[in-house]
């Protein structure tokens, strides 16, 4: 007892808390496999090894800020016109994130358009890129704040070391003159070092019209288009087609 008490001791100050919680049931699965030291203490590296990984991750999924539905495996590409299987599966090898492609995801309404960046944003943290999922109106409420707002600045410190970031409903807002200004620099600042998935229900032409500065929305798409994939989906709402109601049906 004084032995596991020590070791749980040890562990507390190492800040090794996996070890620490699970030595005791280690070592006696251990002890009854037979196995050499070494073993026991890849055992034990194995096992703090992994929930630091879990927990990072679950760190940098808050970060990122994802909607619920984020998983790729429950995205139905026969739902869809315009992502057919092959080309969820390309996208998922990720080369366009290395190579610094930026994605526009265009379509109408309630077609899965934040389902499949949020999880192509959630593939990316898997498998070790800093990924962040943030809509329009969050990225200009940080602009408009970060001066005055800890969190805001720190929000875009993160954003500015980002691999990828995802502008959900791009254009949904109303823009003014000089917010569209701080909105450019924030692109042109992590131009050719980050990778964009933009969604939007409007074609590139129709930015400008929310923007209502055609210099300004220009020198944007110069930014955005310059590597880019335009993805056009197409289909029936899936929020309509799955409306829920809080009425039985009566004959």
């Amino acid at each position: 007892m004084k032995s596991k008490e020590k070791i749980s001791g040890h562990c507390r100050q190492l800040r090794l808390g996996a070890i620490g919680s699970q030595v005791e049931s280690i070592a006696d699965n251990a002890s009854a496999e037979g196995i050499s030291y070494l073993e026991f203490a890849e055992k034990l590296l194995d096992i703090e090894i992994q929930h630091r990984n879990l927990k990072d991750m679950e760190r940098k999924t808050k970060e990122a800020r994802l909607p619920i539905t984020h998983n790729l495996q429950e995205y139905d590409c026969s739902l869809v016109e315009g992502m057919p299987a092959s080309r969820l599966e390309q996208l998922k090898e990720l080369t366009w994130l290395d190579q610094k492609f930026n994605l526009i995801v265009l379509g109408p309404n309630g077609i899965g358009k934040s389902f499949l960046s949020a999880g192509l944003c959630h593939h990316a943290l898997k498998n070790g890129y800093r990924a962040y999922f943030r809509a329009m109106d969050e990225i200009m409420t940080m602009l408009r704040t970060r001066d005055i707002s800890k969190p805001a600045m720190a929000d875009y410190k993160r954003l500015q070391k980002a691999h990828l970031v995802v502008i959900d409903d791009i254009m949904m807002i109303d823009i003014a003159r000089n917010e569209a200004n701080a909105f450019f620099h924030f692109i042109n600042m992590l131009h050719e070092k980050t990778s964009f998935i933009i969604t939007t229900n409007k074609s590139p032409k129709e930015w400008a019209e929310t923007i209502g500065d055609e210099v300004i929305t220009t020198a944007i798409l110069d930014r955005i288009l310059y590597r880019c994939e335009i993805l056009k989906l197409n289909g029936e709402s899936f929020r309509l087609k799955n409306r829920k109601t809080i009425f039985s049906s009566i004959d």
